[in-house]
């Protein structure tokens, strides 16, 4: 492919594995851990995608003429759309029951993790713009045959580099909590109200009366019994939830081992078992809660070990921010205020393309209403207000 005078040329890999590390990394940058190569090698080395989660790797890389990687996505053929956390099964439906085929499709993406970051990954000094690795996507897409390609939960700036180059743009809604210089837990309290104030109090010390111990454990601290206990919760909320347990035990043990310090897993213990557990990426700025399950019933232990012992985290750490994955309308009273998420779809079949654009006029319209709504339930005090 051209990108004005400058020749480049697009490989597409069924394994992270088949790219350099330090290739990777370089395009990749270090803020956010979940584009990193080891957090991806992760995923495929422990056979968490692969065909039978439906994630085939075909990530897409550009070189220059001298054969330098100088831009990469992290992109997977799909025979369905689960693990994604932006749906479009009713895209699906619409062009089967047209008597299309929707699927495979091509997904860039990190695999079942709804966790806004980086997808259009360039060199920094490269030169090359977004434009043309969208333009390379698209290439990809049209080379495999496949119906489509998405970018989800990408940075504001790639999804308006997207829109400029005719994707299709559709706007989601994560809750996230914002570190406004707190020294401590009690300050982030002071800024809430009176009221909000009394009921986060109340439920960690409810959380905290049930005789359990909490630690947070870094890397090299976390062991085979300690990713043991945690799988074991993973399992349990997903068997809950009706859900598929997409990731492996090898996956957590690889995780530990290549993200090291980056890997947070918070515990809580009794009698120095146990009972349920937080998994927590750290990123350079911000801290990605992901994983929870609990073996028990103790009063607002989610909100303690998932909410709070993040918030102590983040404070303690000086990150500026604690994204605690997809959902949850009840982190808004827990000091976790709505956030808006991108991603940008392109889509071959031109019937289904006009039908989702305008789909997703109204979508967008309704989201930033649901998000205006959702800030009048902010818990932190408003001018004048105890």
């Amino acid at each position: 492919m051209q990108d004005g005078a400058a020749p480049l040329t697009l490989t597409l890999h069924k394994a992270i594995a088949e790219i350099a590390a330090t290739d990777w990394d370089a395009c990749a940058g270090a803020d956010n851990p979940f584009i990193s190569h080891a957090f991806l090698s992760a995923v495929e080395d422990s056979g968490s995608a692969n065909a039978r989660t439906g994630w085939l790797p075909q990530h897409a890389v550009l070189h220059d003429a001298a054969g330098r990687v100088v831009a990469a996505a992290p992109m997977y053929a799909k025979a369905h759309s689960y693990g994604e956390y932006v749906f479009d099964h009713g895209w699906a439906h619409a062009l089967e029951r047209a008597g299309g085929d929707y699927y495979p499709k091509l997904q860039v993406a990190v695999p079942f993790s709804p966790v806004p970051g980086p997808r259009l990954l360039i060199r920094p000094g490269s030169g090359i713009p977004a434009a043309a690795l969208a333009g390379a996507l698209v290439q990809a897409c049209q080379e495999l045959g496949t119906s489509s390609v998405h970018v989800t939960f990408c940075t504001e700036a790639e999804y308006g580099a997207l829109g400029e180059t005719g994707w299709l743009q559709r706007l989601g809604v994560q809750f996230h909590w914002h570190n406004r210089g707190y020294g401590g837990f009690d300050d982030f309290l002071g800024a809430l109200s009176s009221r909000k104030r009394k009921v986060l109090r109340r439920e960690r010390r409810d959380a905290n009366a049930c005789g359990l111990e909490f630690v947070a454990l870094r890397g090299p601290e976390i062991g085979r019994a300690q990713w043991d206990a945690f799988y074991d919760f993973y399992q349990s909320t997903v068997d809950r939830k009706w859900g598929s347990a997409y990731l492996t035990r090898a996956f957590f043990t690889l995780l530990g081992e290549r993200l090291g310090e980056r890997v947070v897993l918070m515990l809580a213990l009794r009698g120095g078992v146990p009972v349920a557990g937080a998994l927590n990426l750290a990123g350079t700025d911000t801290l990605y809660g992901r994983n929870w399950g609990c073996r028990g019933d103790f009063p607002f232990l989610h909100f303690e070990l998932c909410y709070y012992r993040a918030i102590d985290f983040a404070i303690e750490h000086g990150l500026a921010r604690v994204e605690a994955g997809a959902q949850g309308e009840h982190k808004i009273q827990r000091g976790y205020v709505p956030c808006p998420t991108f991603s940008g779809h392109w889509i071959a079949h031109s019937g289904l393309r006009r039908a989702v654009a305008d789909f997703l006029v109204e979508e967008r319209r309704e989201k930033l209403e649901q998000m205006e709504h959702q800030a009048g339930f902010s818990p932190y005090r408003r001018d004048g207000e105890d």
